[in-house]
């Protein structure tokens, strides 16, 4: 049986539009004009799509799933980060509301101190004293890239006083720590929260992707290992696959794989896994890597110092270990994401990736940087030189333009979130949103491809790197494809295609480019399945 759809906008990618198409069996069977529906059979399904607009269902290249839905049942920070005093009342409002486990700890993620009125500081452990003595505390900043903890969770923790910790650091005020941890040290914090069960670690999965199917999300590339480092990722993958062996799995999943180690990395090797080992629904993709931290924390490494500073932020690896990571997986054939903000940290990338390309030479690789918003103009050059993917967060310019100009030197700010460059260098980029960094609101993450501009007028910076709105599209649906090597299976509405497709509101193409954020997904389907109607 086939289910015809006509009547439509149908968005075929590159600036192409057909107005109806076929799906029989998840795939898409035909794709042309109205008269197609002249071949249906008895037994099909006919629909009028009603003039409506229709996009192959969006892909998030760069995200965290399952944090995500961990951070959908903690307290929400991002909706109460406009002062100090706002942010300590949801903590307490919060505790009030929701009984804590007698081991369990209260969590919060979302909070960004550059919104705060007034003081512009972040949390520290007084702070959250103030909410409990008793229950240990935990609140990440929007970044993730840094966390602040109360004087119970120090306790847990038994940290009595600082120490130096390679690719990150636990802040200290007068003789004693503040309670607050920056990059590798968040997860001296994150080893000591109770393990989820794996029923509540499918339970967010499930809850995650019920919030990015009513975005129209249909695929996402998901860096899921680090969000709970004292749970393996043999396990992470197991509720993955029950899921979809329940039938209850409504996203394309290629999974990031983080490790922080060489020895976790050899023996994930070691057990058979590979870049494309899997199913149409979760498979595995690159190893995923970490070089640096933010610039909101200001922990992404730098060649320069940050403005009104003498600090240039840090990597998260030596260059020797980075070095052997990078080249241990390039050599077992695995495909390599690594997440570089700072110029500095990019530069110690690409000398890994050099090095590994010229000791083992591979032609189609698609080795990438997970962020690229801090460069210089040859950087631009041998990213495009070596064949490396770019997955862009056109969205952070929302927040970004408003701290840019305060924190990054001059030079560097004329050749940092160059996209637009790198596409006309022949590099391939695509979009995403590092959720939950970014809510996964792909309208919004295409208006700011093309406009450059946060919604609240702030910008545009660096308006020659602007995105045509074909290229934002695409950008977010075929673009995504060819970073995990399925662009010859689906981002496309394209006869033999996987029949994953959103239906929009308004056309893009025929609204004002300021209010594309506001355009409402109307329906998502997987497969030619519906996941999600509004």
């Amino acid at each position: 049986m086939k289910s015809f759809y006509y009547n439509g906008r149908v968005y075929l990618g590159k600036g192409s539009f057909s107005s109806a198409f076929a799906v029989e069996n998840g795939v898409f069977s035909e794709v042309g004009n109205d008269g197609i529906v002249g071949v249906a059979r008895e037994g099909d399904s006919i629909h009028d799509l009603k003039g409506a607009f229709v996009c192959a269902g969006f892909n998030d290249s760069h995200l965290h799933l399952l944090g995500y839905g961990s951070t959908l049942s903690q307290a929400p920070l991002n909706e109460h980060t406009g002062s100090l005093e706002e942010l300590l009342d949801c903590l307490s409002s919060f505790l009030d509301s929701r009984a804590v486990r007698p081991e369990g700890w209260l969590v919060g993620r979302g909070w960004n101190q550059d919104l705060f009125k007034g003081e512009k500081r972040m949390p520290s452990r007084d702070d959250l004293d103030k909410v409990s003595r008793e229950i240990p505390i935990m609140i990440t900043r929007v970044c993730g890239h840094m966390c602040v903890v109360n004087s119970k969770a120090m306790e847990i923790l038994g940290v009595k006083k600082a120490f130096p910790i390679e690719g990150g650091r636990i802040g200290v005020e007068g003789d004693k720590p503040d309670g607050r941890f920056y990059d590798n040290a968040v997860n001296i914090v994150k080893s000591a929260l109770p393990p989820p069960s794996r029923e509540e670690i499918k339970e967010m999965i499930l809850r995650a992707c019920r919030n990015l199917n009513s975005f129209g999300i249909t695929s996402v590339q998901s860096d899921d290992y680090c969000v709970f480092r004292n749970v393996s990722p043999a396990v992470i993958d197991e509720c993955y696959r029950e899921l979809e062996k329940e039938g209850r799995l409504t996203l394309r999943v290629y999974e990031q794989c983080n490790f922080e180690t060489i020895g976790e990395l050899k023996n994930f090797l070691a057990a058979g896994n590979r870049t494309g080992k899997g199913t149409e629904l979760f498979k595995t993709g690159p190893l995923k890597i970490l070089g640096d931290g933010s610039l909101g924390s200001a922990t992404a490494h730098l060649s320069k110092p940050y403005r009104n500073s003498s600090e240039r932020g840090f990597s998260l690896y030596s260059p020797e270990k980075l070095r052997e990571m990078i080249a241990c997986a390039h050599a077992a054939g695995m495909q390599i994401a690594v997440h570089a903000i700072g110029d500095e940290c990019l530069e110690e990338v690409l000398r890994a990736y050099e090095e590994a390309l010229k000791a083992h030479p591979r032609h189609d690789h698609r080795h990438g940087i997970v962020h690229c918003q801090v460069t210089r103009r040859e950087q631009l050059e041998r990213i495009a030189r070596l064949g490396l993917h770019v997955y862009a967060q056109s969205v952070f310019l929302d927040y970004d333009n408003h701290i840019v100009f305060k924190l990054l030197d001059p030079e560097l700010l004329k050749t940092s979130y160059c996209w637009k460059t790198l596409m006309l260098l022949g590099a391939s980029v695509s979009n995403g949103s590092d959720c939950p960094v970014e809510l996964p609101d792909c309208m919004k993450g295409i208006e700011l491809a093309v406009t450059r501009t946060s919604l609240d007028g702030t910008g545009p910076y660096q308006p020659a790197e602007a995105f045509t709105l074909t290229e934002a599209l695409d950008s977010f649906t075929s673009a995504s494809a060819y970073a995990s090597f399925e662009e010859t299976r689906k981002g496309l509405i394209k006869e033999g295609f996987l029949a994953d497709f959103t239906i929009l509101e308004r056309d893009p193409f025929r609204t004002p480019v300021f209010d594309l954020h506001k355009i409402k997904v109307l329906k998502t389907y997987l497969g030619g399945r519906l996941v999600y109607e509004a």
